[in-house]
């Protein structure tokens, strides 16, 4: 059984990971004054943790393996429960396949021979882990504690020599930025909103394995609850210490913040030590993000909502689902489209998030008095704050990026006449 260490290390593992190296340009680029810019962060960790609080009230329930799509399952149905894992297991897997085309960017100027294979270089990250992950849970779950605590110590020395080794804030002159004010000022932080909360994107990772952690109805909660926690406070680190090395209205705009940091922090080789960051950072993140997309067709194939092969499991490891991720994994890498991969998984999470927030109004309505190991504080206030969120940033998105967010509405519609087809194979008519 996985123990506390587990559900803490997969949830840092799966929410730091690119993310917070790049979006404080784009966050400062909307909101250019400190305390707003801060104030972003803070919020971002709010609506995590008012997801993870009510996703736990379900997970807790019947923990079992599988992410999202048995919480929705069991809240909505089984069409529904289809959606959530058919679209968690696509996101997952791109999220594999971008954070893999990452490291292979990173490590080319590092290692003679690399340079200008990025594709293959990521393809060969993703089969290692996969090939890891193959040993036996015992060995992933090693893995990821021992990738986690590095990314951890690695991020916060980062934060600390920024502090450490920065004399005061804003120490190069920048001109003043103005911020819009009324309509324009809301529309701006709610658009930096979206690039925050896609940066928490990881919360969910402990309720993937479900029936593996051990004493899951307080595990679970403990891990979300803390693991949101701990990721919000590495997050206001490094963003200090950014402010601390650059003026915020130098941030504005920065595609990459951390290099920016590195680079006056240590001149030349801030380049190779901010590479090796993001390298450290970033395998916790691919050994997190395979690990939890195998369970999905895994606990689908249970149900007879996929093929029933891919619920063989060998040491602790659904190998055929691990393989058949790998599979798309490596189709997303060889696809080269990294930046529609991005796109699209912010929202797939996103949709699926309100769609398992709705789960728990439901469920409260249909079962009232079903028992429920732990309750989210605060119903229904907590719930639709948080349901309202994702409704909120999903019309966001569909404004500011309207054919990526049709691309993702047309993979969720896909769902439809791939369940018809499943069903009917499963269970042919009377």
């Amino acid at each position: 059984m996985l123990g506390l260490a587990f559900g803490l290390a997969v949830l840092v593992g799966n929410s730091i990971g690119m993310g917070i190296l790049r979006t404080p340009g784009e966050v400062a680029a909307h909101v250019p004054a400190v305390p707003l810019f801060m104030g972003v962060w803070i919020a971002g960790a709010a609506y995590a943790l008012l997801g993870a609080l009510t996703v736990a009230e379900l997970a807790t329930m019947r923990p079992r393996s599988g992410g999202l799509y048995p919480v929705v399952h069991d809240a909505l149905g089984p069409y529904a429960g289809f959606i959530a894992g058919w679209t968690d297991w696509l996101a997952q897997c791109g999220s594999t396949a971008a954070i893999a085309i990452v490291i292979g960017e990173y490590a080319g100027p590092l290692v003679s021979g690399l340079e200008g294979h990025s594709s293959l270089t990521a393809s060969l990250v993703v089969v290692a882990f996969a090939v890891l992950q193959w040993r036996g849970i015992r060995v992933g779950d090693a893995a990821q504690q021992v990738t986690s605590l590095v990314k951890t110590l690695a991020l916060l020395a980062l934060a600390a020599l920024a502090l450490g080794l920065s004399s005061e804030l804003g120490s190069t002159a920048a001109a003043h930025a103005v911020l819009p004010s009324g309509a324009a000022l809301a529309g701006a932080v709610v658009v930096a909103l979206q690039s925050a909360i896609f940066t928490y994107d990881g919360w969910t990772g402990p309720i993937y394995f479900g029936e593996e952690i051990r004493d899951p109805e307080r595990n679970i909660p403990r891990t979300m609850i803390a693991g949101v926690l701990l990721v919000l406070a590495i997050y206001l680190a490094l963003n200090a210490a950014f402010l601390r090395v650059i003026p915020i209205e130098e941030m504005a705009g920065d595609p990459f913040v951390a290099a920016s940091a590195a680079a006056r922090l240590f001149g030349q080789q801030g380049d190779v030590v901010l590479r090796l960051v993001m390298m450290v950072s970033l395998v916790a993140a691919v050994n997190a993000t395979l690990l939890m997309a195998s369970r999905i067709p895994f606990a689908m194939s249970r149900d007879g909502l996929m093929p029933g092969g891919l619920r063989h499991v060998k040491r602790g490891t659904p190998i055929t689902a691990l393989a058949a991720s790998v599979a798309v994994t490596l189709a997303g890498i060889a696809s080269n489209t990294f930046d529609t991969i991005l796109a699209l998984l912010a929202f797939l999470f996103v949709a699926n998030y309100a769609l398992t927030f709705t789960g728990l109004f439901v469920s409260r309505r249909r079962a009232p008095h079903a028992r429920r190991p732990f309750r989210v504080p605060g119903y229904p206030v907590v719930p639709g704050l948080a349901l309202a969120g994702s409704v909120a940033f999903m019309v966001a998105a569909a404004l500011t990026d309207s054919t990526n967010s049709a691309v993702a509405a047309g993979l969720v519609a896909f769902s439809w006449p791939a369940y018809r087809l499943i069903v009917r194979r499963v269970i042919p008519p009377a």
